[in-house]
This record gives C-alpha cells, structure tokens and sequence, in this order.
C-alpha cells in the first residue's frame, strides 16, 4: 500500500482522494488563539472556521493553537509534522462516512518550550480572539464556593514570576498586559468549555488572578475585555485507532490524528466581543443576546441524558451510549426525564422547538456509528451532576415536579462508586479525581444509608429534603437488594412508583 503522508506539500495529491481546504493557508492570517486543542476543538470551532476560510474576505480568521500542558506534547509533534492539517470523519446514522481535511488551524506553539512565542502570538495585533478549551479543571476555582483557588503551586509561581506563565491565567495576563502597553485594543476571551456561563466564569477568574498580580491590569481588563458566553454542541469521542486504518484503507492516506464526530453541529454565543468578531452567523451560528436558556436547554437535556444513560448503563454492562439506546427500557426512560423532569423547567426558547430537539438528541445517541464510551460519558461526574443534573432535581422540590427518575441516578450513583464492578462481575472504568473519596463514602451505605449524601458541595441541601430522601432511601434500597436496572427502571417509571 502506498501511502500518503498528511501534510502541505502533499495535499495537491491527496485533493484527488478527498476534499481539503481551497483556500491558499498561507495568506491566512491568525486572528485567534486557541489554547487547548483536543478532539472537540477540531471537531467544532476549528471546523466552522475552516468554512470560514473557504471565503477569501474571511482570511483574517485563522487559527493557532497553543498547549500549555506537557500532555500536549503528543498534539504538538503530530500537528507540526502535518502542519496543522487533520481529517474530520463524520459518522453518519446510516452507516456511512464523510470525511474531508481541515485547515483551519495555521500555527501550533508548545508554550512549555516557548511561553515567550505563545505571549506574542496573543499580544499581536492580527489577534482578535482567545478562545479555550481547557476543561472544567483548568478555570483552577474551588468547586465549593467558585472562588479562584490561590493555593496552586503554579499560581503561586506566576504572581511573583509573572514573566514565567505556567497557566492560562499567567499567559493571558502577560499577552494583555503587553497588548494594554502596547496601545493595542484588548482580544476578547471566548470560552468554548461545557460550563455554565462559561463566560462569566472566565472573567471572574481571571479577574481574581490579575487583581493580585496586577491590579492596575486588572481594572483594564476589567473596562476593556469582552467574554461572551457560549454555548458549544457536538458529540465527539475519543479518535478509535481503526479510523486511522480506516484512512489508510479507504484513501491511502497517513493521518496520526484524525477526528471523529456525528454530524450534528450547534453554536450559540452572546454578542459581545472586544475587538470584532468572525461572521459566523454565516454558517448558522446563532449569535444572541443571551445564551443563558440555550444552555440550560442543552446542559439539562444532552448532558444530563448523557448521564441518565451512563450511570445506570455502565451497571448494567453496556459499552457504549448507543448501546444503551438500543436497549429500549433505557431509551424510555431517558426519554421520560427529559419530558417529565426537565422540559417542564426550560419554558419557551427562541428559534427552538424543544420536541424536535429532544428527538434528536435521541437519534444522536443512537448513532451506532459514534460508539461513545459510557466511562467517557461517565468521566469527572462528581464535576458533572452538581451542574447537570441536580439543579432539575433541586428546582423540581421547589415546583413540586417529578424528581424520581433523576433521583434514581443518583441512587445508582452511590452503588456505582461503592462496587466498581457492573452485573457481570466486570469492573468498571470509573475515571474521576474524586472516585476515591465517592467510593469511601458510597461503601458505608449498609451502616449509614445517607453516607453517600454527606459530600455538601456535590449534593447541597438534597439530604435535608424529606421528599427527595423517601424517593432516595427507597430506591438505593431496591438497588442493593437486586440490582437489576431493566427491572427497576421499568418500576420507577409507572405511574403508581411511591405514589406521594
């Protein structure tokens, strides 16, 4: 087999196999820096401003991306040796595939080999935008009370070193401060991470972080940038090694890190940017003036169907999110929740028809195509629940709504982080920075039924709920009495379950 290797130089070749970028990258210009370039990144923004670029007046838009991490080192490597390019699968629901090279992404810096090269590149003037990916862990607040966390050896380094950034808050407030002496308008920072308000989290960390390295930054900052919240959807799973061998088989082409998606694609950010912004409503953006509700929307229904699925699935056996939708007791019951227990919640949303959403989100969850892990879906739920899922249960006690099938998550939840292993005697991947901690108060259940409860800035006042612990105490009963998940979904989903 004569392969082609993904690169530049060789992408006239590889145009007669599949489609790449039309434009000519080397006018494109870097007008935003994105730190934290992993598999979502690639498959959402990277895409949509790769079909940017296809429009000559939008070469002002490319993209460089930055790692700050030593586990980006591997990105890095392949990302210089392709030169940015990678190729996008899209699994459709059918069967089949599309795939295409994207572009998009001009420049990569290993900030951990070239913090000064990353500073510039945000301080330039073509530098419109910093927008991140840097998960829930990398905003560095304290989960119980959303403070900044000072504590971290890293920002302790970067206050008295503040020429020696480690975090995103060390290099952001070096490039702005140059930018700010500089006399050049500030970037906006345009979080892409699946947070809520993800903005105003952004802003008040950095925020705290300049304030004590830098107050008179700070109040610069403060009149100057811009973080539009954002809403950022589409399911992409860990690249499988077969769709590099699906590459070398079906196109003869060498990609060490392709990336793998489902077709669906959504992006909602406010209209508030400090220094212009890319005509993305081109595309279907939706740019609005408040995100707020689309993100409730999606949190409270993909993310926690997600979880709704997960947990119990994970007990159950199955390996994947598909695999539990086929499973028509789960797919019911998830369905249940999102009608019973979430939509009531939502009210109306403009330019959304929440049935139309809802079914298809079960059609993406579907896909057989996608096969997204359930330890994925279940990865950092201590992170997870607190902002998915317990809201709808904490909101519905005060309405007096159904709280019984996101109450049963929870119970299986506890039994989940107490046995570790699924009906099958198989153990389970449970991958959390808090599995230890769960897992010691979930295997106090027998001598303390509320054990699992007592972990305050995951659960709040739930224990305190008369209402939420008779459905809470009756269900972990059930459970590790037999838990068969098949049985007891279908008993918590009749109309007479713990009639109240």
């Amino acid at each position: 087999m004569n392969l082609i290797q993904l690169n530049q130089q060789n992408i006239t070749s590889i145009a007669a196999r599949l489609a790449v970028p039309t434009y000519d990258r080397k006018t494109v210009k870097t007008g935003i820096v994105h730190i934290g370039v992993g598999g979502f990144h690639r498959s959402h923004q990277a895409y949509y401003i790769h079909q940017l670029l296809e429009d000559p007046a939008c070469a002002e838009w490319g993209i460089c991306g930055i790692g700050l991490r030593e586990g980006d080192r591997n990105m890095a490597d392949v990302l210089k040796k392709q030169d940015g390019l990678y190729t996008l699968i899209t699994q459709h629901p059918d069967g089949s595939a599309t795939s295409e090279i994207i572009g998009s992404m001009i420049d990569y810096i290993f900030a951990i080999e070239t913090p000064n090269l990353a500073i510039d590149k945000m301080a330039h003037s073509d530098t419109k935008i910093v927008s991140l990916t840097i998960t829930e862990g990398g905003y560095n607040f304290n989960p119980s009370t959303g403070d900044f966390n000072f504590d971290h050896p890293d920002i302790q380094h970067e206050l008295s070193h503040p020429n020696e950034p480690k975090t995103v808050f060390g290099f952001m407030s070096a490039a702005l401060k140059k930018r700010r002496d500089n006399g050049l308008p500030a970037f906006t920072i345009l979080s892409c991470d699946n947070i809520q308000h993800n903005g105003k989290v952004a802003r008040k960390m950095l925020l705290s972080f300049v304030q004590k390295q830098d107050p008179s930054l700070a109040n610069w900052i403060d009149k100057e940038v811009r973080f539009p919240n954002a809403m950022v959807d589409r399911i992409t799973p860990v690249t499988p090694k077969s769709s590099i061998e699906f590459l070398k088989n079906e196109y003869h082409l060498k990609d060490d890190w392709p990336i793998v998606c489902e077709p669906y694609l959504q992006w909602v950010i406010e209209d508030n940017f400090s220094n212009g912004k890319p005509p993305l409503e081109k595309l279907g953006v939706q740019v609005v003036p408040d995100v707020t509700p689309y993100e409730k929307m999606k949190i409270r229904l993909l993310n926690a169907g997600h979880s709704v699925l997960g947990i119990p699935g994970a007990v159950h056996g199955h390996p994947t999110i598909n695999a539990c939708m086929e499973d028509k007791i789960f797919a019911s019951f998830m369905r249940d929740f999102m009608d019973k227990e979430v939509t009531p919640l939502l009210g109306e949303i403009a330019g959304i028809d929440l049935t139309d959403y809802k079914n298809s989100l079960e059609g993406r969850f579907s896909n057989p195509n996608i096969k997204d892990g359930v330890s994925r879906i279940c990865a950092e739920s201590s992170a997870k629940l607190p902002k998915f899922l317990i809201p709808t249960i904490q909101e519905n006690l005060v309405t007096g709504g159904s709280i019984k099938y996101g109450t049963f998550i929870l119970a299986v939840w506890c039994y989940y982080s107490d046995r570790r292993v699924d009906l099958n005697n198989n153990p389970i991947e449970i991958i959390d920075e808090r599995k230890e901690a769960l897992h010691k108060k979930a295997k106090q259940y027998q001598q303390d039924p509320l054990s699992f409860l007592t972990i305050p800035d995951i659960f709040g006042n739930l224990p305190n709920n008369k209402r939420f612990l008779q459905h809470y105490t009756t269900m972990t009963a059930a459970i590790y009495q037999e838990p068969n998940m098949h049985q007891l979904m279908t008993f918590i989903s009749q109309d007479n379950y713990l009639v109240e």
